[in-house]
């Protein structure tokens, strides 16, 4: 190999780490919406948990393990988390390495490992969906799955709720539809008027279309879905 080869391998290799450490580097952070509900709310505590935010409300029976959506920083889902929890289904909010839950599928098992709920339930937006579903069908230890914009990979046999907007960009909706055959107990709920991007607050997402309600009622309306499907769940034991 000659020098001038050499050269160009290494010129290569130095820009692919530069636009890798671009592209990890770079993320949607969280808008003053959501770090405002950083000191909580009178009926729910924030607290910071090695795996992230445990968000504290007075319910003790059941816990929510949520996975943000690639390149959004956890944070920003604060505000729809938090309304859950202030109804009785306590949740984290799992900060992952680089803001990719694909790099940090397995942080469920350290939260079960140390805490003692009877009920965990895994949820996830966009591709931190997909490795929210990816660790519940591979785990005895949850017992259902929420999918917000996002669809699984693999087959699923427990209770799935699939929940997404009506003016969704982002989500790839021919593949969704090709995963529904992997999940044996589907619920689908369509929010009439919501995007993708208003789960949380992360500010605009580039090819996301615009929604038609604000995100308040699109978090409100996904909040009262979830505790629909999650005391469907729990309380049928």
């Amino acid at each position: 190999m000659n020098k001038k080869i050499k050269i160009s391998i290494v010129m290569i290799l130095v820009l692919l780490l530069a636009y890798a450490v671009f592209y990890f580097t770079e993320y949607h952070h969280a808008e003053k919406t959501a770090t405002d509900m950083l000191a909580g709310t009178e009926n729910v505590s924030v607290n910071n948990v090695s795996k992230g935010l445990f968000l504290d409300g007075y319910g003790n029976d059941t816990a929510l393990i949520f996975y943000p959506g690639a390149k959004n920083e956890y944070i920003a889902y604060l505000p729809m988390f938090v309304d859950l929890a202030s109804r009785g289904v306590d949740c984290y909010l799992v900060k992952m390495p680089l803001n990719f839950a694909f790099f940090g599928q397995g942080s469920a098992d350290d939260i079960i490992k140390t805490t003692n709920y009877s009920h965990y339930i895994m949820a996830g937006h966009s591709l931190g969906g997909l490795s929210a579903s990816a660790y519940a069908a591979n785990s005895n230890k949850t017992e259902g799955v929420i999918l917000i914009a996002a669809y699984p990979n693999e087959e699923i046999s427990k209770p799935v709720l699939s929940v997404y907007g009506s003016e969704d960009g982002i989500l790839n909706m021919k593949a969704y539809n090709e995963s529904k055959h992997l999940i044996s107990n589907l619920t689908e709920f369509v929010i009439d008027g919501g995007n993708h991007e208003q789960f949380a607050y992360y500010g605009v997402q580039e090819g996301d279309y615009a929604a038609k309600i604000s995100p308040e009622v699109q978090q409100d309306l996904c909040v009262g879905k979830m505790l629909e499907f999650i005391n469907n769940i729990t309380l049928s034991d």
